[in-house]
């Protein structure tokens, strides 16, 4: 039988992941973001001049609904300007580190030890730039799980096989 050790751990000693640089997603995945949004906001006029003309309320309030309109697209494309610049990962040794936020910072990090399953799917949109999704699956299921978006597919096939070796290794 083993003896039983409990030592304090020293956490200043320990790595910091916020020293970890972080590598930026592709430029192009902005593309992809942007045709999003105008589809969104395209979908979202539709449906309110519909029901502005059903009603028949389009003409006197039209150009205020516009003005407001116009502003709402505006802060959407901004906050997801400053969320895709705040976005970055990076693989450690041991683990992989992904950063988001725009009000609050998100770090995950996901020990190559939890993985239990790596994909990589990509989207219409995505497909046209050559981008892909790579998702993580963890043990600790869906809420450990990490999906990074807008990687060049070349850059993503290269982490999946990295990360599924480092699995092979840490299991």
């Amino acid at each position: 039988m083993q003896d039983f050790t409990n030592e304090i751990i020293d956490i200043d000693s320990l790595p910091r992941y916020e020293e970890a640089p972080l590598k930026a997603l592709s430029s192009k995945y902005w593309n992809v973001i942007l045709i999003n949004i105008v589809i969104v906001l395209l979908l979202l006029v539709s449906g309110v001049y519909a029901v502005m003309w059903i009603y028949e309320i389009l003409l006197p309030y039209s150009y205020v609904f516009a003005i407001i309109y116009i502003l709402f697209a505006a802060g959407l494309i901004k906050i997801y300007s400053i969320s895709f610049k705040r976005r970055g990962f990076t693989v450690r040794e041991k683990d992989l580190i992904y950063t988001s936020g725009v009000l609050s910072a998100t770090t995950t990090i996901v020990p190559f030890n939890r993985v239990q399953h790596v994909a990589l799917n990509e989207g219409v949109f995505s497909r046209m730039y050559k981008l892909g999704t790579l998702e993580v699956f963890t043990a600790g299921g869906a809420t450990g799980n990490l999906k990074v978006h807008g990687l060049e597919i070349s850059e993503a096939n290269k982490l999946k096989e990295l990360l599924l070796k480092r699995v092979d290794h840490a299991g």
